[in-house]
């Protein structure tokens, strides 16, 4: 062991052992453009089932002009990326190639460019450059426009003792316009309904880039962003990351992080949520097992919680069935990035405040020759869920208010590759929500399905997708005061990509063929069809 590692493990094998003190954190639950994935000390057994991420994939690029849907089943400390009227994901870099630029534009009137850029030596550093942009203008319904760009830098130098820094930089402009009104009775000026949110991130990170003699991995870093949107609000959160692995064997696994997270958010009164966690776990793997065992210790406000972190798993028939139980837990940080994520027609001054829940799941896993599947059941106590009612003050949008939730859910994914080429995708969340208080879990959806056809072909030059999204009509509160449902979602889209030279390619997409304009949000109808079709290019 060399003199820095060894450095790196009696250091943390000492902190380890001193007593811990709680002190004030605040939450921070950034977006990346991009995640890179640490090096490892081992790996678990072959046997363990790793179910590719279910549709779509909230950091890539995407090739549809689409609506914004919550790309995983409903989760209690509901993460969803923002939802707008036509969004993107992102396209990786391919393996051969440093560079990849994407220019499209569509109708409605809309712009899109991309590029990214990768460079380095694998060896001793990486840098990698991304840059986006995509705007979208309604014309028939006054002010249904938006505007997204995100720009970001990050970088990894590993040194030759042994020891790797990570560092990012970002920022994002994100625009939207509170357009739910009745444009026939009532007209603004684009600058009295418009909202711009302007995030500044930076992180880093330091960590063991190679593996230790002790089998041992540590990593420290941070994470600091910057919100400010029109209204004079704001809000600074920074999180800082402490944790050791250690293994026993290549597959046992004793895991300490403790993590303190400092929020202020400010407007004409300021509001704080600091928060600490000291998590330690340890995962044994056995020959046809493997159980988890831990629990996440919580501090706020002088306020100590503990929450288990327990699973089981067994394999019932090799690879094929694996059935699962556990018990998990946490507190949840509602800060106002968190809730203009999931709901950008916030007001600028809501309650921010924790959530905490308790969640005691179960289920199977497999593998069926070409077919991956998960299903999961369970049943989540959460205090001070989140929901969303049109404000009070401001007809135009919406405020977060709380209530004590229980929620029974099923959700599933499936992954299937038939034949060369072929890949079909589907998801599938339900959520039975019983509010202690509230009628309903006002604009949260019960059911959600995502399916996606893919099909590659002519030496992989040509790439053909098929999506479909079905969400329910979520409950609101109408005008007259009475608890209602709004309209469902039914979105069939269709695409395709030709890589016409080596270098240039050329993508199309047709988008919510059923012209589908439902209220993702009450008064809020999103884009109905829509078209988009550009260049690509790599280098």
């Amino acid at each position: 062991m060399n003199t820095i590692n060894k450095f790196f493990a009696l250091f943390i094998l000492a902190f380890l052992c001193t007593p811990l003190f709680a002190q004030p954190g605040d939450d921070l639950p950034s977006e990346e453009v991009e995640i890179i994935k640490d090096f490892e000390a081992a790996l678990e057994e072959s046997n363990r089932l790793d179910l590719k991420p279910e549709l779509p994939d909230v950091d890539s690029a995407s090739r549809s002009l689409l609506y914004t849907i919550p790309s995983k089943t409903i989760s209690v400390e509901y993460l969803p990326p923002k939802i707008r009227p036509i969004a993107m994901r992102r396209d990786r870099v391919p393996d051969t190639y440093k560079g990849y630029a994407k220019l499209g534009y569509g109708i409605p009137s809309s712009p899109y460019a991309e590029l990214s850029y990768h460079t380095g030596d694998p060896e001793r550093y990486e840098i990698g450059l991304n840059a986006l942009h995509h705007s979208a203008n309604f014309k028939e319904v006054e002010n249904q426009r938006f505007s997204f760009t995100d720009l970001g830098i990050d970088g990894t130098y590993y040194n030759e003792e042994g020891f790797a820094v990570k560092g990012d930089i970002g920022f994002k402009m994100d625009q939207v316009h509170f357009y739910g009104y009745d444009d026939e009775e009532q007209t603004y000026e684009r600058d009295r309904v418009r909202q711009q949110f302007n995030t500044f991130t930076l992180g880093g990170k330091l960590f063991n880039g190679e593996r230790t003699v002790g089998d041992i991995n540590y990593h420290a870093g941070f994470d600091f962003y910057s919100l400010s949107d029109n209204y004079a609000s704001g809000e600074t959160n920074l999180d800082i990351d402490l944790g050791v692995t250690k293994w026993f064997n290549d597959q046992h696994e004793l895991t300490v992080n403790i993590v303190t997270d400092f929020t202020t958010f400010e407007d004409t009164a300021k509001q704080k949520i600091n928060n600490f966690y000291l998590m330690p776990h340890f995962t044994f793997h056995g020959d046809a097992f493997k159980v988890k065992v831990g629990a996440n210790f919580t501090s706020n406000d002088d306020i100590f919680k503990v929450f288990p972190n327990v699973e089981a798993a067994v394999n019932v028939v090799g690879n094929k069935l694996m059935a699962f139980a556990g018990a998990d837990g946490n507190l949840y940080k509602n800060s106002f990035k968190a809730l203009t994520d999931y709901n950008p027609f916030l007001v600028s001054r809501p309650e921010i405040r924790n959530s905490s829940y308790y969640d005691f799941y179960g289920g199977i896993r497999g593998n069926l020759s070409v077919v991956d599947y998960k299903v999961q059941a369970g049943f989540k106590r959460v205090d001070d869920l989140a929901t969303f009612l049109t404000s009070p003050t401001d007809s135009l949008r919406f405020a977060a208010v709380y209530d004590t939730t229980d929620i029974v859910y099923l959700k599933g994914t499936l992954n299937s590759s038939p034949v060369k080429g072929l890949e079909l995708i589907g998801t599938v969340g339900i959520n039975n929500y019983s509010p202690n208080n509230f009628d309903k879990a006002w604009h949260l959806p019960a059911l959600e399905i995502n399916a996606a056809v893919i099909y590659t072909t002519l030496e992989d030059k040509l790439r053909l997708r098929g999506d479909l999204f079905i969400e329910n009509g979520v409950p609101f509160i109408n005008d007259a005061g009475e608890a209602d449902n709004l309209n469902g979602l039914f979105d069939l889209s269709l695409g395709a990509e030709y890589q016409a030279t080596k270098n240039v390619g050329i993508f199309f997409q047709l988008n919510n063929l059923a012209n589908n304009r439902r209220q993702r949000w009450s008064n809020y109808p999103t884009y109905g069809i829509n078209v988009l079709g550009g260049i690509t290019a790599r280098f």
